[in-house]
């Protein structure tokens, strides 16, 4: 069970800094419908006092904007396992949430044993090098670019997401119109900055063989520290 902030309150507030101070996200090891019920409560942005909770805001405001939720006033309905603070016979009476409603925004499916592995992977490393300075984490949004409206977007996605590095964990990903009938890739990923470089990511993996027989070109869309 996801621990609970009333973000609308100093208090609240404070509460949630601190909470994130050692963590990326409300819970687990990924984003998940937990980060987006407590986005939502949210009137405004967190002020930049609030150094853990604007990192953490701003990551989920940037996966949400690649999911396509970026107009003012476009709401986010959230299932999450966050249970708020009412009484319960509130809870009790609370209608069941129905899976089929086309309303829900489902940005983050369920972990894959594959990801879950990786997680307690990348954990283990984390308590092995206590004593090493923590190293940055940063989420970048890249477009990487087909030839022409004959490549296979499919093969080029598993051309991409085939390189594996330390530092380095794919997320979400989607295909957005260029033109001519050519789409382009958009793709989430976390790295850790002493570990992993983009232009070199770019340059020397992305945009040679075999992956070129897919990739035109990569840019990066937005570069943010987490």
């Amino acid at each position: 069970m996801a621990a609970t902030f009333n973000v609308n309150a100093e208090a609240g507030l404070k509460k949630l800094d601190g909470y994130l101070l050692s963590r990326s996200y409300i819970s687990g090891y990924q984003a998940s419908k937990d980060d987006l019920a407590v986005y939502s409560e949210f009137s405004v942005a967190p002020p930049s006092t609030c150094t853990n909770v604007a990192r953490w805001y701003n990551h989920i405001d940037a996966l949400l904007k690649l999911s396509g939720v970026t107009a003012p006033g476009q709401g986010v309905k959230v299932l999450s396992s966050i249970v708020p603070e009412t009484s319960t016979t509130d809870v009790a009476e609370a209608p069941a949430a129905d899976d089929d409603d086309d309303s829900d925004v489902d940005l983050f499916g369920e972990e894959t044993e594959e990801e879950k592995k990786a997680a307690e992977e990348r954990a283990a490393k984390a308590k092995a090098s206590t004593k090493k300075k923590e190293s940055g984490k940063s989420s970048v949004l890249l477009d990487v670019k087909p030839w022409d409206d004959e490549t296979d977007m499919v093969k080029l996605e598993e051309a991409v997401r085939s390189i594996k590095m330390e530092g380095l964990l794919w997320g979400a990903s989607k295909l957005m119109p260029v033109g001519y009938g050519i789409k382009k890739l958009q793709i989430m990923m976390t790295i850790i900055d002493d570990l992993v470089s983009v232009d070199t990511l770019i340059e020397d993996h992305l945009c040679v063989e075999p992956a070129n027989e897919y990739i035109q070109s990569c840019d990066i869309v937005a570069f943010n520290k987490i």
